[in-house]
């Protein structure tokens, strides 16, 4: 019993870093229908910001945290600025495309700055753990969870109460018509990049607290997983990327401990498969009727 309620609580805290990344994905999705395969590498490159920001610049805990969000944000900007907006009105494989090829882009350029080895993430935060009995929850985790929560809340709130909100969901219903409603839908959709790289800045701090080495290719199958956890749970939804997210982390968290390490993966991309069969929409995701 006590370590299936420690596998639990590790699928809980695997489960809020892919859904913190999540948010990300589902958040650009929802809001410009585009899917940014690259998000995974700008958590990669928020890593190494915070690397850089506390290992060679000397910056205090607090200070690094603002360097990494304001890197990942602008990152986030030029890329859908030089990137995705010349193909607004292309078709969705070409934006398909040229994302993988942003992907491979930021790997191989931070290949080139930082080298092929990995390097040790700075602990800017250190909480105790607490002791439940014969359990022991890690501080860390219950922090990266309820810092998810609280995210979650606060970007559905934006979205549905600030006008800024109702203008991106007027942008993600119909561009042409935000357009004559006086809403630029070209600002309205480098916001929503902003916010979602910004995001990645903060998954990429949680993430290299908890697994600590960070080397070119670290987000590529972190950013896999919780695209796979926002298509799991409904991609365009927030609560949605919320619950894929900690259900993916504890079915992968379950995996490894009864069954095997080996087999994880194959069951977690096995259980969206079953899912989206049965219900193509995800679990909280909307069916869209479209009149033609």
């Amino acid at each position: 019993m006590v370590q299936l309620i420690q596998t639990f609580i590790s699928g809980l805290s695997l489960g809020s870093i892919y859904a913190l990344i999540a948010l990300g994905y589902t958040m650009v999705y929802g809001i410009a229908k585009m899917l940014n395969f690259a998000h995974g590498d700008i958590i990669m490159i928020g890593a190494y910001a915070g690397i850089i920001a506390v290992g060679q610049a000397g910056l205090p805990p607090v200070l690094a945290i603002i360097a990494s969000v304001l890197v990942c944000t602008l990152l986030g900007i030029l890329i859908e600025r030089f990137a995705y907006k010349p193909l607004r009105q292309a078709s969705p494989l070409s934006v398909l495309i040229t994302a993988i090829g942003v992907s491979y882009f930021l790997q191989n350029v931070a290949l080139l700055v930082f080298g092929s080895q990995q390097k040790a993430y700075p602990t800017l935060l250190t909480l105790p753990a607490i002791h439940l009995g014969r359990v022991t929850v890690d501080g860390m985790s219950l922090l990266t969870l309820a810092l998810t929560a609280v995210i979650m809340i606060c970007l559905h709130l934006f979205i549905s109460k600030t006008k800024l909100g109702k203008a991106m969901r007027a942008v993600s219903e119909d561009k042409g018509a935000a357009e004559i409603m006086g809403i630029s839908s070209n600002r309205t959709i480098t916001l929503t990049f902003a916010i979602g790289s910004a995001l990645a800045a903060f998954a990429s701090i949680f993430y290299g607290m908890t697994y600590v080495y960070i080397k070119p290719t670290t987000g590529s199958m972190p950013g896999i997983k919780a695209f796979t956890a926002a298509v799991f749970g409904g991609i365009g939804s927030i609560p949605g990327a919320m619950l894929g997210g900690i259900m993916l982390g504890i079915i992968e968290q379950f995996s490894k401990t009864y069954i095997s390490t080996l087999w994880a993966d194959a069951i977690v991309f096995g259980v969206l498969v079953i899912v989206l069969v049965l219900k193509p929409t995800g679990l909280l995701g909307k069916e869209i009727t479209e009149k033609v």
